[in-house]
C-alpha cells in the first residue's frame, strides 16, 4: 500500500493487526481517526490503554473484572449454585446477551485438545473442582462447543467431580455439532440454555 505519510502507514499497520481488519479497512479507520477531533481521539486511545492496564481476571470464575471478583460473582441477584462452564470469555458474553441465564460462570480458558498440545493442566479445571468441593455449586451447565474436543473436556470434568453431589447438564444440541459457540445466533443459544439436558457418562 502506497501511503505518503509514514505516521499514517504505521497507524494502518497497527489497525491491520486486529482480527477481521484488512489493509483497506485499516486505512479507512485511520483516515476516519485523522479527521476526528483530537480530543475524541485522545479519549479513544485512553479507553483502550486503560482497558489493557486495569482489567483483571476474576479469581473465582476467571471472567474479566475490574476488581478481584467480577460483577456476576458479586451479584446477589445471580444464582450462585448454578455454574455455566464455558470455553472462553466471548462464550460467556454470548450467553449473557441471550438474557436467559441467571447463574454464574466458569471460564476454562480453552478445551482439551491433544493435537494442539492443550491438556487439562493448561485449563482452569482445578479451580472449578475447588468451587465444587466448597459445596456451594449444585449444578454445572456444560456450555462447551459441540465438538469432539468439547465432549472430551466435559467427560474429563465429570470424572474429576464424580464423588461430589452436583448435577451436570449440557446445553441442548440446538447448537450445531462442530460449530463455534460464539457464532451461534442468540435465539438458538438462549433456547439451548433453557432446554439443557442431563449429562450421562
Amino acid at each position: 500500500m502506497n501511503i505518503s505519510s509514514k505516521f499514517l502507514e504505521n497507524a494502518v499497520d497497527a489497525l491491520a493487526t486486529l482480527p477481521g481488519i484488512g489493509k483497506k479497512t485499516a486505512l479507512r479507520l485511520a483516515l476516519h481517526l485523522l479527521n476526528t477531533d483530537a480530543q475524541d481521539v485522545e479519549e479513544f486511545s485512553k479507553a483502550i490503554s486503560d482497558m489493557r492496564k486495569h482489567i483483571k481476571f476474576c479469581t473465582k470464575c476467571h471472567n474479566i473484572a475490574d476488581d478481584e471478583l467480577c460483577n456476576i460473582c458479586l451479584s446477589h441477584k445471580r444464582d450462585q449454585s448454578v455454574v455455566c462452564v464455558v470455553e472462553g470469555i466471548k462464550d460467556a458474553i454470548a450467553i449473557e446477551n441471550t438474557q436467559h441465564y441467571t447463574g454464574t460462570y466458569h471460564i476454562l480458558g480453552g478445551i482439551i485438545s491433544p493435537i494442539e498440545g492443550i491438556g487439562p493442566n493448561e485449563l482452569n479445571i482445578v479451580s472449578l473442582v475447588e468451587r465444587i468441593k466448597s459445596g456451594e455449586v449444585k449444578e454445572l451447565i456444560m456450555a462447551l462447543s459441540p465438538t469432539i474436543e468439547g465432549d472430551t473436556t466435559i467427560y474429563y470434568i465429570a470424572k474429576q467431580i464424580k464423588d461430589y453431589t452436583v448435577n451436570i447438564s449440557t446445553i441442548a444440541r440446538g447448537v450445531s455439532f462442530g460449530g463455534e459457540l460464539e457464532y451461534a445466533d442468540e435465539l438458538t443459544l438462549g433456547r439451548s440454555i433453557v432446554s439443557r439436558t442431563p449429562y450421562k457418562q
